[in-house]
């Protein structure tokens, strides 16, 4: 018994050292805080974006609409007008203004329009876009969107006018149900939310395992230290457990950026309706994140031990964060539905559950349970190999 409490006021004094060495270093503080922030505005400022593009313009701001031969159609045009379409004189080269950018669309209308009408055969228009322009293709879809709903009129029109029902042309009846709202639509951006959650768990601390190790070896302060009366364990745990800290004051900054940017900042007046992420959601997340954190401490301390100076630990630990958000960022974009065998890849598993909590999806505690259990044993198996490596003498001198 006294052994363990004399281990563990051996690994606290190491821990206590090293945390109070890292206090005083304003950059491990500023890269925590920095990078916790870095997600949260990116994300905000990205559906701001995307908000006024695709849905408050498309509700309330009219459409500007270039029309030549605004003449031979004016019924068409009158429809137009009615929907929020605002018609504007064309520029004299149509192609010309649309290919720089000046427009988004322009409607031409050639002079057979009215004869073709007439007769009842299909009267040409003739639309103008780029479509390799996204900042026009809200604008051009709802034109489109219009003139096909036009298009449809007329010719139910025309059928009722012979006698003819127009259900003879509508073989099928589709009934489309979305129950997709604007907000969930926007989901898809706050699903980058777990990618920037392990960018945020393995910065956070990076620095911090980066000094304790390889910095001190750059220093010569590590020969020093490891000839004191410390077990090599106790020393890899103290070291270990001073960047756990920093790694979750990144991780709450970070959550809590978020729910200050979508809970507090005004996104309604912007995208046009109400979006927040429900707090619970995010302590949720961040008990979830937990086992990440000593994960990527404890990874990153084998990293440092192969490298001989400060700047060759940092550039090899920046990329470990690389490898377990990748997925998080096809998780954007191509949302997998979590089953069991999901949960035993560590930081993996852990980033399914997350977006399923952004989702306000129900959540299996089976796949809690095992995704923390898995990542907790791999944490604890790195950890032993960090201990390895620090038995051998080589690594006062980088373990090559």
């Amino acid at each position: 018994m006294n052994a363990v409490r004399d281990s563990l006021n051996r690994i606290g004094v190491v821990l206590l050292k090293e945390t109070l060495d890292n206090l005083r270093d304003r950059r491990s503080i500023f890269s925590a805080l920095a990078s916790s922030l870095i997600g949260p505005v990116l994300l905000l400022v990205m559906i701001v974006i995307v908000g006024r593009t695709f849905f408050r313009d498309q509700i309330e701001n009219k459409v500007q609409l270039a029309v030549q031969g605004a003449e031979n159609a004016p019924t068409l045009l009158s429809y137009l007008r009615q929907r929020n379409i605002e018609i504007i004189p064309p520029p004299a080269d149509p192609a010309e203004a649309v290919r720089n950018g000046d427009l988004n669309i322009v409607l031409v209308i050639p002079p057979t329009y009215g004869e073709d009408f007439s007769k009842g055969k299909p009267a040409t228009l003739q639309l103008i876009l780029d479509s390799s322009r996204q900042s026009a293709v809200a604008d051009i879809q709802r034109v489109m969107d219009l003139l096909e709903s036009y298009s449809d009129t007329m010719a139910s029109l025309r059928l009722m006018a012979r006698g003819i029902s127009p259900e003879v042309i509508t073989p099928l009846a589709m009934e489309r149900l979305d129950v997709s709202t604007p907000q969930t639509q926007v989901l898809v951006f706050l699903n980058m939310l777990p990618y920037f959650v392990i960018l945020v768990v393995f910065v956070g601390g990076m620095y911090v395992i980066i000094d304790t190790t390889a910095g001190e070896r750059e220093r010569g302060s590590l020969e020093p230290l490891l000839i004191n009366p410390v077990h090599r364990w106790e020393f890899v745990l103290g070291k270990l457990g001073a960047s756990l800290p920093f790694a979750l004051l990144a991780l709450v900054a970070t959550l809590a950026a978020f729910a200050i940017c979508f809970n507090v900042f005004p996104v309604e007046e912007y995208v046009g309706f109400q979006l927040s992420l429900d707090v619970k959601a995010l302590v949720g997340i961040f008990f979830i994140s937990l086992p990440m954190v000593l994960l990527a401490s404890a990874l990153q301390m084998i990293v440092t031990t192969f490298t001989r100076s400060f700047k060759e630990a940092q550039t090899y630990v920046g990329f470990l964060p690389l490898i377990p958000a990748l997925p998080g960022i096809g998780l954007a974009f191509m949302p997998v539905k979590a089953t069991l065998w999901m949960m035993l890849i560590p930081t993996f598993g852990q980033q399914l559950l997350i977006n399923q909590m952004l989702r306000s999806e129900p959540i299996s505690s089976l796949n809690v349970a095992v995704s923390t259990a898995i990542t907790l044993a791999a944490a604890v198996i790195l950890i032993l190999i960090a201990i390895h490596l620090y038995q051998r003498e080589r690594i006062i001198f980088g373990a090559r």
